[in-house]
């Protein structure tokens, strides 16, 4: 009688086949992340994957059971979508298909992850499995969305903020005018890098620090309105010290590098959240 390899060889073998079909749509991905801002954040999904799985493997090792039906079934999907892509092919925008590829890829390794190690194993590691998906680029229709609700986020969020001082404001779409001074919030503008960066930071600390499903989504929610705020708060720090102190803080340091500082006063208040939440976690289990 043949005995089966371990699951650990198992998964290997199959995500080597995975690698082996699909290397170009993964390729391309991870070039998109190095060359454009707003993917950027995709380096940092499979690492992180790797390592939350790993972390927890100690633990997961006696439930580990092949399921054969649920990983037959998944990967079956991931063929048919890959299937479909490349049969429609040239009908596709270029965008479109890497999504999709990317997508098929992604599940079949979820499959082998299914088939090898079972459904115990998977669902006590759901989130990162899920967090793969984040290798996922989004297509440009999709991306645009997403920027421009940042641009009218991110305009309405610095309006706010003036108002709220008594500077006299007014805001007209992307549009923001103060006296002596109109800001465009343009598409680069948008922080979509860093939006992205806060997200995917607070996904992962939510997913370690907290129990609980909803205060995990809240502190989601909140990190979002945050990647809104930031900008606006950037917005209005730059237009406030270059009509009030120095007009070259329109265009200098702050202005080109500075989203930085930003982003740590958004992963703050990220911070704060999560502190407040695991304390009352763990006050309700004393």
């Amino acid at each position: 009688m043949i005995k089966s390899p371990p699951p650990p060889l198992t998964l290997f073998l199959l995500s080597a086949v995975s690698l082996t079909l699909g290397w170009r749509p993964l390729v391309d991905t991870f070039t998109l992340a190095l060359r454009e801002d707003q993917y950027t954040h995709i380096l940092l999904i499979l690492p992180i994957s790797v390592a939350l799985i790993l972390s927890e493997w100690q633990s997961l090792r006696p439930m580990v059971a092949r399921n054969f039906r649920a990983g037959f079934t998944l990967l079956a999907i991931a063929v048919l979508l890959a299937g479909v892509v490349k049969w429609r092919s040239a009908s596709l925008p270029s965008d479109v298909r890497l999504s999709i590829e990317m997508f098929a890829l992604v599940l079949s390794w979820i499959a082998a992850f299914v088939l090898c190690f079972g459904s115990r194993v998977s669902r006590s590691v759901l989130f990162p499995l899920c967090f793969l998906f984040g290798l996922v680029p989004f297509p440009q229709v999709v991306l645009n969305e997403i920027v421009y609700l940042l641009q009218q986020g991110s305009a309405f969020a610095a309006y706010a903020l003036f108002v709220a001082v008594g500077v006299p404001a007014a805001q007209d779409g992307v549009l923001v005018t103060i006296p002596g001074l109109t800001v465009e919030v343009a598409q680069e503008c948008s922080s979509i890098r860093s939006s992205s960066m806060l997200l995917v930071t607070t996904m992962v600390l939510a997913h370690l620090l907290l129990r609980s499903p909803w205060r995990k989504l809240l502190v989601i929610v909140f990190a979002v309105f945050l990647s809104v705020a930031k900008n606006g708060l950037r917005i209005f720090t730059i237009a406030m010290l270059g009509t009030r102190v120095d007009p070259a803080f329109l265009t200098g340091r702050l202005h080109r590098q500075g989203g930085i500082v930003f982003f740590m006063i958004a992963l703050s208040g990220v911070f704060v959240l999560l502190g407040i939440f695991r304390k009352g976690e763990n006050t309700s289990l004393a």
